[in-house]
């Protein structure tokens, strides 16, 4: 590799394939533009190699758009579009024809119906987040432009976004904890941060280290942990949760293996116990911006 190191999880590039617009700063036999492509299932694993067997890294949602570098052996290596991840998803789970999103799942899940009826067998299920082309919305239904049926009050304009990303959060509360989740099926603690806010309009990246670089602004909390606010990240290394209130903590974690809430001072010493101190509280600005 020349110059400074990249992060591979949002730049690709392999010894033998790299993203052309990586020339001059990765060595690779080869350097593609890549091909559009667009997330037809419900959900796809993201793997960081292609394996049944490697672990989950990430969860694209049924609509998201990617860049797909190389097909081999049942896999697509791609880059999301939403943020820039990069790793392995299903083949059969990548279309490449590409219906431009017209509107996002906003509540925590909903169901695909092939008609017009609630009580006909769904085609899927879909996902807070994820981006569907409507054709037109009745008193009841949304048509999809690709055909099936969504309840029309479970979806929202591409743009509309909710007020408060803890409102957000906390619907997902008692969701079990999955490393790499994304869905009310299972979520983890930077997946939970990044859905909130992005229904609420701002970017945020996938993994708590990148959030932790990017989002808001860090702010200094003294040892009684007073003058913390609704709605300020709390980072540790590797993990990451997002304040009720002054004094209660929203976080996935894997000691409750499950979206749980509470008192800031309590997960602080049970972290702790394990060698980790708080890493930093960032405070956001206005919504529709990464910091």
């Amino acid at each position: 590799m020349m110059g400074a190191p990249l992060d591979p999880r949002l730049n690709a590039f392999r010894p033998d394939l790299a993203d052309e617009r990586l020339r001059g700063r990765v060595e690779a036999t080869r350097f593609a533009s890549g091909s559009p492509g667009q997330v037809v299932r419900s959900t796809a694993p993201l793997k960081a190699r292609p394996s049944g067997m490697a672990g989950l890294e990430n969860e694209v949602l049924f609509g998201e758009r990617v860049r797909v570098f190389d097909l081999a052996d049942g896999w697509a290596w791609v880059q999301l579009e939403r943020d820039g991840y990069v790793g392995y998803v299903p083949a059969d789970a990548i279309s490449e024809t590409v219906v431009h999103p017209t509107h996002r799942v906003q509540s925590v899940g909903t169901f695909l119906y092939p008609v017009a009826d609630i009580k006909s067998p769904p085609l899927m299920h879909l996902s807070m987040g994820s981006e569907i082309a409507v054709a037109h919305v009745d008193s009841r239904f949304a048509h999809l432009q690709t055909g099936g049926f969504v309840i029309a009050r479970h979806i929202a304009p591409i743009g509309r976004h909710a007020r408060d990303f803890v409102e957000v959060a906390e619907r997902f509360i008692g969701v079990p904890y999955l490393w790499g989740g994304r869905t009310r099926l299972g979520v983890d603690c930077s997946g939970l941060i990044q859905i909130a806010l992005e229904a609420a309009g701002y970017r945020a990246p996938r993994d708590s280290d990148m959030q932790q670089a990017s989002l808001g602004s860090e702010i200094l909390v003294p040892a009684d942990l007073e003058g913390l606010e609704r709605g300020d990240l709390v980072f540790w290394k590797g993990h990451a949760g997002m304040m009720v209130d002054s004094v209660l903590l929203l976080h996935a974690n894997a000691h409750h293996m499950a979206v749980a809430v509470e008192p800031l001072s309590s997960a602080i010493d049970r972290i702790a116990k394990t060698g980790l101190a708080v890493a930093a509280i960032r405070r956001l600005g206005s919504p529709g911006r990464s910091s």
